[in-house]
């Protein structure tokens, strides 16, 4: 008896501990359903990074063709003497000058044509005093050729003597102003306003015809030669206004004269004539000879814009990250076109009810999440 109520107080016992670990794990620990959903859900996934954002805007932009090109003169004419064999006495002009129409340049030594001039001189003066001579036996033999004084044949001499003195006289005024014209030509002369590019002349050089003393720019005006392609050549019209942008950063404004009717069949390229500035446009920073870049202004057109800080460049492409809903970032590769102060216009890419990051944009990666620290701008 006593082992058998031993045995009943042990399974009490039993029985008490069971009871109590169940009403513990029932009460205490987590229902297994309610484990399993807690061990499903994602974590919420945090900022990569605080940016601001912006939308894109449209805007009235002009619209520009860039092109490369040459500055040379508009026409320049080479100066050489119209007489030759005589030693240059003077040079009155250097390279930079600017020069008038009709101003002497440079003169020659007029010691041999002022010899020839003196000799011509007297030779018509010679002459007009055998003219006289004859014209004189002429006018008497008119008036004895009735009374049969003298013969027809010697009034037949008479008269001809008249004739070739006066021919005389004639062929001697020829030479003289021969003579005169050479001595002109020994100063040589612009032919035109503009400024000296190249002097050749150096004094007590032997000058001769047809050689180079100087060279002219024609009214100091240079030209811009833009190479412009020729899908684009079809946009630029005579009287379009353009700007030369100089090294200093500066601009000189321009204007198109004409474009050229052909290609070239090997650059695929056709050449747009610009005047450049004016007369007072050489000494600037503008050189005849330099490769300068140009911009032709033609026209404006609508634009649709985002800030320049939102363009990612990547391996020569350019890329926005476009912001969705949930603060996740999108990279979107577009097309850009032109630029104006802090602001890109782009091409292809976007929707005008998309916002984009502004910025930071260099330090994010697709699928990112940020946080927006501000409004749109």
């Amino acid at each position: 008896m006593k082992k058998s109520a031993s045995r009943w107080i042990e399974a009490l016992v039993l029985l008490s501990v069971l009871g109590a670990a169940a009403w513990w794990f029932h009460f205490r620990e987590p229902a297994p359903r309610d484990h399993t959903i807690k061990a499903t859900q994602p974590a919420a996934a945090r900022p990569a990074m605080t940016v601001t954002v912006a939308r894109p805007m449209r805007v009235e932009w002009h619209t520009r063709l860039d092109a490369d090109g040459s500055v040379a003169a508009w026409q320049e004419v080479s100066i050489s003497p119209e007489v030759g064999g005589f030693r240059i006495a003077d040079v009155l002009v250097n390279v930079g000058d600017r020069v008038t129409r009709g101003q002497v340049l440079a003169t020659l030594s007029t010691t041999s044509v002022a010899n020839d001039l003196a000799q011509q001189t007297a030779a018509i003066a010679e002459a007009r005093a055998a003219l006289a001579e004859a014209s004189a036996n002429a006018a008497r033999a008119r008036q004895l050729r009735d009374s049969g004084a003298i013969s027809a044949q010697q009034i037949s001499q008479y008269l001809t003597a008249e004739q070739t003195a006066r021919s005389r006289v004639q062929a001697a005024e020829a030479r003289i102003k021969s003579e005169q014209l050479r001595m002109s030509q020994t100063s040589v002369i612009a032919p035109d306003d503009g400024v000296i590019s190249v002097r050749a002349a150096t004094a007590g050089a032997l000058a001769r015809v047809g050689e180079e003393l100087f060279r002219l720019i024609r009214q100091g005006r240079l030209e811009w030669r833009a190479e412009v392609p020729a899908q684009d050549l079809f946009r630029v019209r005579e009287k379009q206004p353009v700007d030369l942008l100089m090294p200093d950063g500066s601009a000189v404004p321009g204007t198109v004269r004409t474009v050229a009717p052909t290609i070239d069949p090997l650059t695929r390229k056709g050449i747009v004539y610009v005047d450049v500035g004016g007369a007072d446009v050489i000494g600037g920073a503008l050189r005849a000879g330099m490769f300068a870049r140009g911009r032709f202004d033609l026209g404006r057109s609508t634009a649709l814009t985002v800030p320049a800080a939102s363009v990612l460049m990547r391996d020569g492409f350019s890329y926005l990250y476009k912001v969705g809903n949930d603060n996740r970032v999108t990279l979107a590769k577009v097309e850009t076109g032109r630029r104006e102060g802090d602001r890109i216009e782009v091409v292809e890419g976007l929707n005008m009810d998309e916002t984009v990051v502004d910025t930071g944009v260099g330090f994010l990666a697709d699928g990112d999440v940020v946080a927006v620290s501000q409004g749109i701008k």
